[in-house]
This record gives C-alpha cells, structure tokens and sequence, in this order.
C-alpha cells in the first residue's frame, strides 16, 4: 500500500475512532463496563497510537506522489502562513488554559475569552495548521491528504461534539452553543477575546515564533 493510501487509511481511523467512541450509542456501554476513568484511557490511548502512525508514515515518506501544487514563492504567501499560525497556535493555548464545558475535563459554560472567537479553539487551532500548510509546502499528494486530514476532521468532529453535547448537557450547553461562533471570527467579539485571555494569547504566539525559528531542525 502507498504512502498517501496509508494515510488516508489512519485519518479515516482515527475519526471513525474519536466518533465512534463517543457516540450516543457506544460511549455509555464502555463507560459502564470500563467506568469513566477507564473508557477515558482507551480513548486517549487509541487516539494518540493511531495519531502518532499517523505522523510517523507521512514523516517516513514526505513528497510521495506526483506534484499538484507549490505556492511557497507567491509574494505574501508566507507572511500569510506566519500569522495563521501565530494564531493557531494561541487559539489552542487558549482553549487548553480555559476548558470548555464539552472538554474531556469539562470547564464551565461561560462565553469568555477565546469562547468569542471559536466554540472549538483547540480543534480550530489543529484545522487551520492543516490548511495554512498546504499553502507553503510543496503539495505532493501525501501532502494533501496529510494536512488536509486537519481541517476535514476537525469540521466533522466538531460538529459531531456539538450534536452529542447537545443532547448530553441540555440547556447549559444550549446556551453556550447559542451564544459562541463555529468558525473563528465569524462573530463579533473577536478582540474582546483576545483582550480576556492576553498570557494564553501571548504564550500561543511565542510558541508559533519558536517552532518557525526551529523549524528546518526539528523538521527539515
């Protein structure tokens, strides 16, 4: 099997994986026969073997596949690319510093912070890696299938967390998801978020400046 077939093979893993684990139907069963501790653990521990082959396979065999596209050298691409990163990375800061009531550790449902950006930072933080990625790395087709497995999953898992909160927490999360936007910015409020979490937002950014500055050693 190819490289690109592999990874397309693991990304359909891995989402099959995180959703049906949680789904209405079989997450109270393992629950009960695990307990909640326990079906935490599997779930954690399946996600990250199946995420880091993930990793590993396409690491193992960049560039495979023919050519489709490269735009690393269009004036503006790459400063495009460093501030898509920068923010990122803050929103996935952001979100682990405040958890959100549909977290595995669930934190409260106040719409706050980075809550008045995106409802999902950290998974909207992971989706736009994946994108802005496709933009300055020379696309092979192991490439696209690569980075763009982020933002893919990340719409269809975020949408299926909302769905399943939904009819888990009732009103609470009702109100939460009423009142906080899907995509980043697609409401107002995007500065005032910014303003509430300013270290998360900070730390976000100083972790998106190290990894470009390291970048060619720790990942060629």
């Amino acid at each position: 099997m190819g490289t690109t077939a592999t990874i397309l093979l693991l990304w359909a893993a891995f989402a099959a994986s995180h959703m049906g684990l949680s789904s209405h139907r079989l997450r109270p069963q393992l629950v009960a026969r695990l307990g909640e501790r326990g079906f935490t653990a599997l779930y954690s521990l399946l996600a990250l073997a199946i995420f880091v082959s993930l990793v590993a396979v396409y690491f193992g065999d960049k560039h495979s596949g023919p050519l489709l596209w490269s735009l690393g050298g269009v004036p503006g691409v790459k400063s495009l690319m460093y501030v898509g990163m920068g923010l990122a990375f803050a929103l996935a800061v952001s979100g682990l510093a405040r958890p959100s009531p549909a977290s595995l550790a669930p934190g409260k449902a106040e719409v706050i912070g980075v809550y008045r950006i995106t409802r999902h930072p950290l998974f909207m933080g992971m989706g736009l890696y994946g994108l802005l990625h496709l933009l300055v790395v020379s696309v092979n087709t192991s490439e696209l299938v690569f980075f763009g497995g982020f933002p893919l999953f990340v719409l269809a898992a975020c949408r299926h967390q909302d769905e399943r909160k939904l009819g888990a927490l009732g009103d609470d999360y009702r109100r939460f998801y009423e009142k906080t936007p899907f995509l980043p910015g697609s409401r107002r409020g995007f500065l005032r978020g910014v303003s509430e979490q300013p270290i998360p937002m900070a730390i976000g950014l100083g972790v998106a400046a190290a990894l470009r500055h390291f970048h060619a050693n720790l990942f060629g």
